[in-house]
């Protein structure tokens, strides 16, 4: 998969473009991505996912209006992983916003990608003030010569997938949930930095991380997690919140301690990825209650560490 951004050009090849934001990748969009996959090979097209390097809503109301699910990043990772062709980062920004509908379908599918084919969900909005619609690109492509596919919403249990849907359960700590939606268990990136070791002093090291400030985080609580490493996937339990029982400054932080791992990772990045919550953060009134739930809480994690082997 090539990555590209803002104005570099494509092949002269003719390609199908998967339209939309993407946040999350979750099980809903990879319908989408699968079929203009497989839809391009029985066409010999080039597939193409075009989306933005920012949401459009954060650019033109310049502030952030929904945390991420996931980062460029990880998005460029996780298509990695599929046979798509390109990825194509635009650069959106207040003169690419008054593009009206008509002028993003010649400048940008025609002239640009040279589409011949278009997928879409069902409730994708393009153009100046999100005027255009699939039914417009459906007539578009009767005309200008390309096909529309769109995809039906996609439902776990009646609950039509989506982001902000994801994000919502992501905020409430039901990452079993979150699971179904994303198709994947939802995971923080960061550096691990040099806390007050506070959870070495009770005999459970922590690594502390700070997340990207785009990204959604989970509720406050201990979670079982696994977390990778040095291209290893480790045992692990996290707290996110602010330790009441051992801090005094009330600072938030994500905490994670590594079941049976000793090595020194200061400065070294991992990914964290949340399973299960286990319980609310509370304040305890003293340091060996704090210490008894937290042997409770690895307790807890190994068992159901146990039950996957």
């Amino acid at each position: 998969m090539q990555v590209i951004y803002n104005e570099t050009e494509l092949s002269n090849r003719n390609t199908g473009v998967g339209l939309g934001n993407f946040d999350g990748l979750h099980i809903g969009h990879m319908a989408l991505i699968n079929t203009l996959i497989s839809e391009c090979r029985l066409n010999d097209l080039d597939s193409v996912v075009y989306t933005f390097n920012k949401h459009p809503q954060n650019i033109l109301r310049k502030t952030l209006i929904d945390p991420l699910i996931t980062t460029n990043e990880q998005k460029i990772k996780l298509l990695e992983r599929t046979a798509l062709d390109y990825l194509y980062y635009e650069s959106f920004d207040e003169t690419y916003s008054r593009l009206s509908p008509q002028e993003f379908i010649d400048t940008v599918l025609i002239d640009k990608l040279k589409a011949r084919l278009v997928v879409a969900g069902f409730n994708y909005r393009f153009g100046y003030k999100g005027k255009g619609d699939v039914e417009y690109l459906k007539k578009n492509g009767d005309k200008l010569g390309f096909r529309v596919i769109v995809v039906p919403p996609v439902k776990v249990k009646s609950e039509i997938v989506s982001s902000t849907i994801i994000r919502s359960y992501i905020k409430k700590g039901r990452m079993e949930r979150v699971f179904q939606l994303l198709g994947r268990h939802f995971s923080l990136y960061g550096t691990v930095v040099c806390g007050k070791k506070v959870g070495r002093t009770l005999g459970f090291p922590t690594a502390n991380i700070v997340a990207d400030s785009a990204m959604v985080v989970p509720a406050n609580g201990v979670y079982i997690t696994k977390t990778k490493y040095d291209d290893k996937w480790i045992n692990s339990i996290t707290n996110v919140g602010i330790a009441p029982t051992v801090k005094e400054d009330r600072v938030f932080s994500i905490e994670t301690h590594l079941l049976d791992y000793n090595e020194d990772i200061y400065g070294r990045n991992i990914e964290v990825c949340f399973i299960q919550k286990l319980r609310e953060e509370k304040k305890y009134e003293s340091i060996d209650a704090l210490k008894r739930q937290v042997q409770e809480d690895i307790k807890k994690a190994r068992a159901y560490w146990e039950i996957l082997k």
